[in-house]
């Protein structure tokens, strides 16, 4: 593509955008809003369910950009305005689910309902919050900042804009990843013709296990962040699955006892106990120690975006009253009234509408409100600068979350506030600040490709505050859908006094029916004496009888950072942390740090399950040998080649068709109120294979089919 003054990569004083100032193209048009709003319920629902189950969230823009330009296309010519509107408005959803994902779900693990108006409202002021910050600090950090802050997914999306306004075929890539991503989704997970997640437990190697999700998005998103990340990743896993947890399983099994905060002497545990009692602590540290190392390294950053904000803040009141079409913005009586409102909304939820468990005085609702505000500021710029040096994808937001938690609960500490109302009250604030400071990230880039291309950002920021409005809907009942859907109900034999629980334990509800019997609704957090986790006592046999593991939390969907939260808050307030665990994953960061490696992929990848990480490897394994050899980097590299293309649509096709197995699954689960299809009425893999669909095997030629899908898609050149 030849360059321009209008291409991202023209000097500040030379560039111009694509449109022309003057140009009047049609831009915030109905048509363009309406296909926005559906892109943004589609991407945020499939955000949730990719983000819960592998701790990463890949931008959605891209392929937004990509459908728009076909659909549009269909109805007539669109405007490259129109299509940026539908992009921006969609891409709305993906921001709201990441920030959501990383900290509401930490009220489960806190042994708290999900409430579905709880998560909407929530993530509703997070949204807003993160969209009005970034008004005044546009001329700023995506104009002045143009040659210095690059935005790389908002350049590669003005990229593809550009591209199909000019001409050309995108959209067939992504349809065809979204066909046979859903159709491999379908027969494997909802049809179970093949196993999900192929095992290997070397008997040379106790404690140790090599298994793999072969989902098609763990596959596209490897190949979206590259080999270098994804093998970061996996080196994590392999550390905890294949060093860390055969050595405990070693030196542990001389002990006949159990080891805190196990309550399983360690010769008996499988790898699946190992990796919850000790891995998963360890991890949780390491994932903190480099969340703080990543945002200490901001500080500069920090310090001189805020100055530069409030210095763009003061001139503004200077600029002259009209401006150009590309250089108007929302009026700063929006962003003032806005966060006034914000404060007002957040107060009013606190007092009236409490997140569950919550219940605390006026004042201290009132002072959440106030911390809202200002460490969604701060952290808004922050997000924003760190997203244009290095794109969203690698924005820590999760280590901008534990040090508002952090702060928080330090502040409620020192007044005294360590009750369980005040380790709620701080997630919400933390939640808040978290999406937030997500949708932070994502709006930046997309004010870059408006700015690219000459869009309008009074239009692009209203579509933004459409975009988040719409896609909450969405966000929220995905979370609640994958929490019922994916729960499972287990035996389990803990004997314990009711009266005089543990540490650790405490009720969370007097009556629970499960099965026709009435139990007692457990939750344990940092006990030494019960696992983490909810669990059913029986008061007749005065027992725990069942342990009731929630699908956020389980294998299924791990939410690494969710429970990161609720370790750092409840570790914080109630001291019940197993410190000498989580400051060994400390240590661990520390020596990666010092080999020269980026410590936070690799602190997520000693945290997840090898099985993600193993399979978003495989991803980026495809993604190095595509681009082996390409002297034309431009068909295999990029953001809008056909490689990334062809993964988005797996992992939307994945993320779809994933989500609606586990809605048949739940209406046909006997123990779901609303049931009303036969069990397991759709899977018919085993009755028709018979033991050859419990073959490792046939699971690993059947995702070595779908990889080679991906190579061969990746190295067809695009029209």
């Amino acid at each position: 593509m030849a360059q321009g003054p209008w291409s991202s990569i023209a000097p500040p004083g030379e560039f111009r955008p694509y449109v022309a100032p003057g140009e009047g193209l049609p831009e915030f048009t109905p048509r363009a809003i309406i296909l926005g709003i559906f892109a943004g319920l589609f991407f945020g629902a499939i955000t949730v369910y990719v983000g819960l189950r592998a701790g990463l969230t890949v931008s959605a823009s891209i392929p937004i950009a990509v459908l728009s330009i076909s659909i549009l296309r269909a109805f007539g010519k669109a405007s490259i305005l129109e299509n940026n509107i539908v992009q921006t408005t969609g891409s709305a959803g993906e921001s709201i689910a990441g920030g959501v994902i990383f900290t509401l779900p930490a009220l489960i693990f806190l042994g708290l309902p999900l409430e579905y108006w709880s998560v909407f409202f929530l993530a509703l002021i997070g949204g807003w919050l993160g969209v009005l910050f970034m008004i005044p600090l546009r001329r700023q950090l995506i104009v002045k900042e143009h040659g210095n802050l690059l935005y790389p997914e908002g350049t590669a999306c003005a990229d593809v804009l550009v591209a199909g306004d000019r001409g050309g075929s995108f959209a067939g890539r992504v349809f065809w990843g979204f066909g046979l991503g859903g159709l491999y989704a379908l027969l494997m997970e909802t049809m179970g013709f093949w196993l999900d997640t192929p095992e290997y437990q070397p008997k040379w190697l106790p404690g140790a296990s090599v298994r793999a999700n072969i989902t098609p998005e763990y596959l596209g998103v490897g190949y979206i962040i590259g080999p270098r990340i994804a093998g970061i990743l996996l080196a994590g896993g392999v550390f905890s699955w294949l060093v860390l947890m055969p050595a405990i399983k070693f030196f542990g099994s001389l002990t006949p006892g159990p080891l805190f905060p196990s309550l399983i002497p360690i010769g008996r545990m499988t790898a699946d106990n190992l990796y919850v009692s000790y891995v998963r602590p360890m991890g949780a540290g390491a994932v903190a120690a480099a969340g703080t190392i990543t945002l200490a390294r901001t500080i500069p950053t920090i310090a001189n975006a805020l100055s530069a904000g409030w210095k763009d803040l003061r001139a503004s009141h200077a600029a002259p009253a009209v401006r150009g079409r590309t250089e108007r913005d929302l009026s700063m009586k929006v962003v003032v009234l806005g966060s006034l409102a914000v404060i007002v909304m957040m107060w009013m939820l606190l007092t009236f509408r409490p997140v569950p468990g919550a219940r605390t005085g006026l004042l201290a609702n009132l002072l959440a409100a106030v911390f809202v505000v200002l460490f969604g500021f701060l952290f808004v710029t922050v997000s924003s600068r760190i997203c244009g040096l290095i794109g969203n994808s690698s924005n820590p937001i999760s280590g901008m979350a534990i040090a508002t938690l952090m702060a928080t609960c330090a502040i409620f500490l020192v007044v005294g506030w360590t009750a369980s109302a005040f380790a709620v009250l701080a997630l919400t604030i933390g939640g808040v600040v978290c999406v937030a400071s997500s949708n932070a990230g994502g709006t930046s880039q997309d004010l870059k490709t408006g700015y690219l291309i000459g869009a309008t950002p009074s239009n692009q920021q209203l579509a933004l505050m459409i975009g988040v409005m719409a896609s909450v809907f969405a966000v929220g009942g995905t979370l609640i859908l994958m929490n019922v859907g994916l729960e499972q109900f287990k035996p389990a034999r803990i004997s314990i006094n009711v009266h005089h629980l543990p540490a650790g334990v405490a009720v969370e509800k007097q009556r629970m029916a499960y099965q026709g019997k009435s139990y007692v609704l457990l939750n344990a957090l940092g006990s030494r004496v019960v696992p983490d986790g909810n669990y059913l006592y029986d008061p007749s046999a005065h027992e725990i009888d069942i342990q009731w593991i929630h699908g956020i939390g389980s294998e299924k969907a791990a939410a690494p950072q969710a429970r990161l939260m609720a370790t750092v808050i409840n570790g914080i307030l109630q001291r019940l942390l197993p410190w000498r665990i989580v400051l060994v994953g400390v240590f661990l960061v520390v020596v990666v740090e010092l080999l020269g490696v980026r410590s936070l992929p690799f602190a997520v990848g000693a945290y997840l399950p090898i099985d993600t990480t193993l399979a978003i490897f495989a991803g980026g394994a495809i993604r190095w040998l595509a681009e082996r050899g390409v002297k034309d980097k431009s068909a295999g590299e990029g953001e809008f080649s056909p490689g990334p293309l062809y993964a988005s649509g797996l992992i939307a096709g994945g993320g779809i068709f994933g989500l609606l197995g586990i809605i048949i699954y739940l209406f046909g689960d006997p123990n779901f109120r609303y049931h009303f299809l036969p069990q397991h009425f759709l899977f018919v893999g085993p009755r028709l294979l018979g033991s050859l669909a419990q073959s490792r095997g046939l699971a690993v030629l059947m995702f070595a089919l779908l990889g080679a899908t991906q190579f061969y898609f990746a190295r067809r050149k695009l029209n």
